[in-house]
């Protein structure tokens, strides 16, 4: 069992089952031992076929949680980064992002996380931000508040997208056109420089009220499922760009805002709809 929750309280609170969430906690726990041991261990870098990089810990993690899953509940799907899909028609499927932010795993940098999802009929119902090095722990499931190593946790009030601290993970996440023209404008509109970099991280912060909005594109399920029960757990609301809930089948774009009262204003700047 983790030391982040006590089985009398954190995993039963809610309507989630407590076995669910134990698996869940027992995957990041896993994950977070083997991306400890590669890290900063000179691990070979590879390229996938569309040329985003994998390592051996990658790899790895996947293989260890996927193992965990199919020991205690071998009829749950699973979507994995590096391992593929399993039983994707199933009720309940695994969403999993073994290092999320593996460039920046590979060069050392400790802003990388562990990604762990539950999607019950395409909703997700679970959500787990893990981050290794920093030894931080969010959790988000269905009925209960959000924590921060066991501890609630809220987003907070913005007064206007103009105040607003936004983050992406790069600037480059986005294709030219009006996904680059639509993150253009919403940099713009605030008076503060953004934020880039922090991959998953970047939820968890908007989660505890250090960020106001993550504004991102070009992401998968595995990258964005398990960020959606820990920002809504904490107050906050999380879409794709159209305003529409993030399922497996998204279109990659995701916008989380910590104020639910800017979330559509900042939908009208991505997409440069009229306010009439």
């Amino acid at each position: 069992m983790a030391e982040f929750m006590d089985p009398s309280e954190a995993l039963l609170r809610g309507d989630v089952p407590g076995e669910f969430m134990e698996l869940a906690v027992d995957m990041a726990d896993a994950a977070r031992a083997i991306a400890l041991r590669h890290f900063r261990a000179g691990v070979l870098i590879e390229q996938k076929a569309d040329d985003s990089p994998v390592t051996i810990a990658d790899k790895e993690a996947e293989s260890a949680m996927r193992a965990l899953i199919s020991d205690r509940f071998p009829d749950h799907g699973i979507l994995g980064e590096e391992h593929g899909r399993e039983q994707l028609d199933a009720k309940y499927v695994w969403v999993l992002d073994p290092i999320d932010g593996t460039v920046n795993f590979a060069t050392g940098f400790p802003t990388f996380g562990v990604l762990a999802a539950l999607v019950e009929d395409g909703i997700p119902i679970i959500g787990i931000i893990d981050m290794p090095v920093l030894n931080d722990r969010w959790v988000g499931a269905r009925g209960r508040p959000t924590t921060l190593n066991g501890v609630p946790v809220s987003s907070r009030p913005c007064p206007s997208v103009e105040q607003a601290w936004i983050s992406a993970s790069s600037p480059f996440m986005f294709m030219e056109g009006a996904q680059r023209d639509g993150f253009d404008r919403l940099r713009h509109t605030s008076i503060r420089r953004p934020v880039y970099s922090g991959n998953c991280l970047s939820y968890g912060l908007l989660a505890n009220g250090h960020l106001d909005i993550v504004c991102e594109a070009d992401m998968g399920p595995y990258d964005y499922m398990a960020l959606v029960p820990v920002v809504e757990g904490a107050g906050g609301r999380m879409t794709d760009w159209n305003g529409d809930t993030l399922t497996i089948n998204s279109d990659g774009t995701t916008l989380a805002t910590g104020d639910p009262a800017r979330h559509d204003q900042v939908l009208e700047i991505l997409c440069a709809r009229s306010q009439d």
